[in-house]
């Protein structure tokens, strides 16, 4: 069994039109939404072996929200180039290449590629609002089968479902 959680960063902010991309922050709705949707996650008792960030400053603000949240370590939280400005194929390639004994990992990114990711993987998911979180269950003891296979179980959760 494989989960993979999808987390779209929460809400960032375009106020200082200098920043470049990626050191963009968090607005104030995002420094609210990541540890609510984190919280949630910890009700369910969810805790992943890994969490995987883009270096973007939104995302990986919202790892170390999540995190704090479910009991993880921000220090743990790897960083992976290919999950900014990336695109569906490069996600794959992100999962295919996760080690085998991981059952459950997180990667946190941005859309559109999140949501293009999520669509490929089920059509149960039309769009991945700002710190929304997408769960994909799939049979397999391979990371390989996903994207090959369909998963058995998804979800999708996001601050303005509360």
């Amino acid at each position: 069994m494989k989960t993979l959680f999808l987390v779209r960063h929460a809400k960032s902010s375009r106020d200082d039109p200098s920043l470049p991309d990626r050191e963009r922050p968090l607005d104030d709705r995002g420094l609210r939404d990541a540890p609510e949707m984190g919280k949630r996650l910890a009700e369910r008792k969810v805790k992943p072996d890994l969490l995987v960030s883009s270096p973007a400053v939104r995302a990986l603000t919202t790892a170390h929200l999540i995190a704090d949240e479910l009991g993880i370590a921000r220090k743990d939280i790897e960083i992976e180039d290919r999950l900014y400005a990336s695109s569906a194929d490069d996600l794959l390639a992100v999962v295919h290449a996760l080690d085998k004994k991981l059952g459950s990992v997180m990667l946190f990114g941005h859309n559109p590629e999140f949501t293009d990711f999520a669509q490929r993987l089920s059509d149960e998911i039309s769009d991945m609002p700002t710190c929304a979180v997408a769960k994909f269950r799939f049979d397999t003891k391979a990371w390989t089968d996903v994207g090959e296979i369909t998963p058995s179980k998804v979800s999708l959760d996001s601050p303005k479902k509360s």
